[in-house]
């Protein structure tokens, strides 16, 4: 497949650049599957993240939502332990929560581009919000980069936020710049990215924090 150039979307050099509850989560930063993930996860009420850096970074305590207890525990492949030293790509690849994401990023061969980021915030559709596109929607994406491309960069930012941080942006740019603002709203379990909910916030992996979310996002959508 053939790889997404960054500079196509209008990244910059210093925010170059993904996912289902996430479905969100597929191989090594070199391209290659590889299976790892975080430890235990914090309880569902623990909205933001302990970093007083304010680089966007979390560790597993920070890790919040509804739909982290579904993840692997321990050091299994797609928990918390497992994922976090893995590139964000790499991470998803193990998460059982996105596999149709992990699947959409192959099709527009954008795991090498994900991995490759230093510092990036993804908002990963679960699979059941891929599920909510339907079967042969998702199949057509799938067949068509050039048309499901635009929609995962979307759902990407150029920049490391962890839920703190994107509570105080409010307003947050993806690196598909023409599908308009992202809008963040609420705090903790009751988050909002331009209506869809977070499932699973502040995952941390090796260059980006993950928030799984219950809708693919669709450019263009936020009026506000």
């Amino acid at each position: 497949m053939k790889t997404l150039r960054i500079a196509g979307i209008g990244l910059t050099a210093a925010t170059a650049l993904v996912l289902t509850a996430c479905s969100g989560t597929d191989q090594a930063s070199s391209g290659n599957s590889s299976s790892s993930a975080p430890a235990p996860m914090s309880s569902s009420s623990a909205p933001m993240s302990s970093s007083a850096s304010g680089d966007g970074m979390t560790t597993n305590a920070d890790v919040f939502g509804p739909a982290c207890a579904k993840l692997p525990q321990g050091n299994a492949p797609g928990s918390l332990d497992s994922m976090g030293p893995q590139p964000v790509a790499s991470a998803a690849s193990t998460n059982p929560l996105l596999t149709k994401l992990v699947a959409a990023v192959k099709a527009t061969n954008l795991v090498d581009t994900l991995n490759s980021q230093p510092a990036i915030t993804v908002f990963a559709p679960a699979d059941s919000a891929f599920q909510a596109l339907g079967d042969a929607k998702f199949g057509e994406l799938a067949k068509n980069p050039s048309q499901l491309a635009p929609i995962l960069q979307y759902h990407v930012l150029g920049k490391r936020y962890d839920a703190k941080g994107l509570a105080a942006a409010s307003d947050v740019t993806s690196l598909n710049t023409a599908g308009g603002p992202l809008k963040v709203e609420g705090t903790g379990d009751n988050m909002t990215v331009n209506g869809a909910k977070v499932l699973c916030g502040n995952i941390p992996t090796k260059n980006a924090t993950v928030f799984v979310i219950d809708k693919v996002l669709t450019p263009g959508t936020n009026k506000n």
